[in-house]
């Protein structure tokens, strides 16, 4: 009675050593924190910050395309709701030690489907760590209001000017911009619309 010779582990058939490959999850440079805010409802007297909630930390490509494919599009968010994604550690906030002293790039749309484009293109370089100055950079939050969305890029040191610049340059193109202006977080605090520091 013949007998089949033992199947050598060189003879796996490539499809399935390919799909095995395939299987790893790809990790990203570092870990990534998807934040919401519905401020469509305030309370009445609740404190500014008291709607946001923290979503999702992540820190793979795969976890990354399914969290936004499902739910992190602005176009599923409702009037005065907002969208953040910030390094795992740091709050969407002033008050965080990471974003005290910084500022906020900021780009407005008047088209819900430009916000998302620029939005995916703001993801996309984040994870991808595609900015020179990646550190300074804490998040990017995606604001649906009635009468103009917007994009702010937030970063820490908002009085390093040559860091600022480079970052804006680099979103600038990225988003495919036609003016973006930058303002400090500490003027913000003071007057409600604060004025630009940088433009590009």
């Amino acid at each position: 009675m013949a007998t089949e010779a033992p199947v050598e582990a060189t003879e796996i058939p490539p499809v399935a050593a390919a799909e095995t490959v395939e299987k790893q999850p790809h990790n990203l440079e570092r870990k990534w924190t998807f934040w919401f805010d519905n401020q469509s409802k305030p309370k009445q007297g609740a404190a500014w910050g008291s709607s946001l909630r923290k979503a999702y930390t992540f820190e793979t490509v795969e976890e990354f395309w399914s969290l936004y494919d499902q739910i992190f599009k602005p176009s599923k968010l409702t009037v005065n709701a907002d969208f953040h994604l910030f390094k795992a550690g740091i709050e969407p906030k002033w008050e965080d030690p990471e974003c005290a002293n910084g500022g906020k790039w900021t780009a407005t749309s008047s088209r819900k489907a430009n916000l998302e484009t620029m939005w995916l293109e703001t993801l996309m370089a984040l994870v991808g760590e595609q900015f020179d100055e990646s550190e300074d950079i804490c998040g990017v939050v995606a604001s649906v209001r009635r009468s103009q969305d917007k994009l702010s890029l937030w970063t820490k040191t908002a009085t390093n000017e040559a860091a600022q610049m480079g970052i804006g340059r680099k979103w600038k193109e990225i988003i495919d911009a036609e003016k973006i202006s930058y303002s400090f977080h500490d003027d913000s605090k003071r007057e409600r619309s604060a004025k630009s520091r940088y433009t590009v």
